[in-house]
């Protein structure tokens, strides 16, 4: 998440919080003498239900920043329209959900998560009934759909921040965290989060002056929330992905972190999604990522960490195998897996950090996707996009999708896109890879293929772990149902002996398909040959 925002609420560092929000009236965001209001009606629980499938959060979700997904219109930024435009392909990928970056309102006109309004749509990307749209579209091809809730922090020019800023004395004052004088000590990534605001007074922002903390601690501010939450799930939203969960309430400059009362408000948010029908939750936690997925915080979160082992292993790094295999020993079953997403903290594109090594490429994909967890694809990684390295920070992750080989626009808009487009977009696109049956695209098909048909993948336990150096197998067991997945990260021939199959075991080859059947001895061993940098998938029936 970037710390400094376009247009006015980018002033504050620069300027101050009153001549910012003078700029912001005369720039109309702002306007009138009356004091900016924002929608805190209570919005009671009703449950639509769910058309979607028991178990469809086990499936592969594809993360989507819309800006850059499709654009339908022609105005050089995506929308929801084509969102809706690109559901068929994710159904014939094999995607069960979808993980919409921020799509409501927002002042910063890039990434979205400077909320000013949590109740309705950025406008670039369409309208309430454009989402209504979406969910009918993607309920349809069996495709739930969840958004980013930004709990943590506001917009600096949402109405609640303007009021609060407003006055001392003011009803939202302790919606957001003042004081005077500003406390000494404080360091976050570096850089002071106390903001010089109004007269002597100082905000709390821990990703910067355009992004003000709400005070979490405040009941209003909490029950508020609540209501936005139960306001899109009434809507028949599928869930929530919950940004940067460690840092929602701090005690202390030494104690900013990871903190008791952070856990107990998600505890309250997963309670209160819980209590709908077949809905998801999802967070980001960089601290403790484990504990973050156990019903202790969120339920699910983000396997932080795992990523770089993942891709290691698949270079060939002996340590980094052992690390995959062990990490799901202790791993709740919840994890959400990943190689890669939108911030450059968790690494650059797939397809640049591999540089390129497609053979690498598969083996680390066909590793987080059928490994336990939720697996969450970052748009574009399953044909090898690459980022776009002359552009900033995050920015070279966040650019237009490939559909096609366009050097100019990719099949993304019919206009001018609103950043470049990735350079390796004339030999790495859909429109290609579709017609290949060899391509990386066909490589993800076939995992999420698997996935998709074998429960014992999709939500099996993690048993038998074994590394023989850079060989590593794992059994997944799902009621009678057990599948073995071999992986030879190594650039050489390999075997090994798996263990504890049962007695005479027999098993069928489910990737690649086809070819003799293969059985354990009486013992349950099984000795398996693999090929350079390969991947075998067997499937028995366990005795019961």
């Amino acid at each position: 998440m970037p710390t400094t925002l376009p247009g006015c609420a980018g002033r504050i560092a620069a300027i101050g919080l009153a001549g910012t929000l003078a700029a912001c009236s005369q720039l109309g965001l702002i306007t009138g003498a009356r004091t900016p209001d924002f929608d805190r009606r209570p919005v009671p629980m009703a449950d639509p239900g769910s058309p979607l499938a028991p178990g469809w959060e086990h499936g592969a979700f594809m993360q989507i920043f819309v800006r850059a997904w499709r654009d339908s219109d022609g105005d050089g930024i995506g929308d929801l329209r084509g969102v809706i435009e690109g559901l068929d392909y994710l159904q014939a990928l094999g995607i069960k959900g979808i993980w919409l970056m921020p799509i409501t309102a927002s002042a910063d006109r890039d990434h979205g998560y400077a909320v000013t309004d949590f109740r309705s749509i950025e406008p670039a990307y369409g309208t309430l009934a454009d989402l209504d749209d979406l969910l009918r579209e993607a309920h349809r091809r069996g495709i739930g759909v969840v958004m980013d809730y930004v709990i943590n922090h506001a917009g600096a020019t949402h109405p609640a921040f303007v009021q609060s800023a407003a006055s001392a004395h003011g009803p939202l004052r302790d919606w957001f965290i003042w004081q005077q004088p500003a406390p000494q000590g404080w360091q976050i990534w570096g850089r002071d989060p106390w903001v010089s605001g109004a007269g002597a007074q100082s905000f709390f922002a821990t990703f910067g002056a355009g992004m003000p903390d709400f005070n979490l601690r405040s009941p209003a501010v909490v029950a508020w929330h609540h209501d936005n939450l139960r306001y899109w799930l009434n809507r028949g939203l599928d869930g929530f992905r919950f940004d940067a969960v460690p840092h929602l309430v701090e005690n202390g400059a030494e104690a900013w972190n990871d903190q008791p009362e952070s856990y107990a408000l998600m505890r309250g948010v997963q309670q209160l999604v819980g209590g709908y029908a077949r809905r998801y939750l999802v967070c980001e936690a960089t601290a403790r990522p484990q504990r973050w997925a156990s019903a202790e915080g969120c339920g699910s979160a983000f396997a932080f960490g795992q990523e770089r082992h993942l891709l290691d292993a698949a270079r060939g790094r002996e340590a980094a195998v052992e690390a995959v295999a062990a990490y799901h020993k202790a791993a709740p079953p919840t994890m959400a897996n990943m190689l890669a997403n939108h911030d450059l903290f968790a690494g650059a594109r797939v397809w640049d950090q591999l540089q390129g090594d497609t053979a690498a490429y598969r083996l680390a994909a066909s590793t987080y996707l059928l490994l336990p967890g939720t697996p969450f694809i970052y748009y574009g990684e399953e044909i090898g996009m690459a980022g776009v390295p002359t552009l900033a920070g995050d920015r070279q992750l966040r650019t237009p999708m490939s559909w096609t080989g366009d050097a100019a626009r990719a099949g993304f808009t019919t206009g001018t896109p609103f950043r470049p487009i990735s350079p390796n977009a004339r030999t790495h696109n859909v429109a290609d890879q579709q017609a290949d049956p060899r391509s990386l695209l066909a490589h993800y098909r076939a995992m999420l293929a698997l996935r998709n048909r074998l429960p014992s993948i999709a939500r099996g336990r993690y048993e038998s772990p074994q590394v023989r150096g850079l060989v590593y197998a794992f059994q997944r067991r799902h009621e009678n149902e057990r599948a073995l997945v071999v992986l030879n990260y190594g650039k050489e021939p390999a075997a090994i002996r798996i263990d504890s199959l049962g007695a005479y075991a027999k098993l069928v080859n489910e990737h690649p398909a086809g070819g003799a059947p293969s059985q354990a001895d009486a013992q349950g061993s099984l000795l398996l040959a693999l090929a350079p940098q390969s991947l075998r998938v067997l499937r028995t029936v366990a005795k019961p």
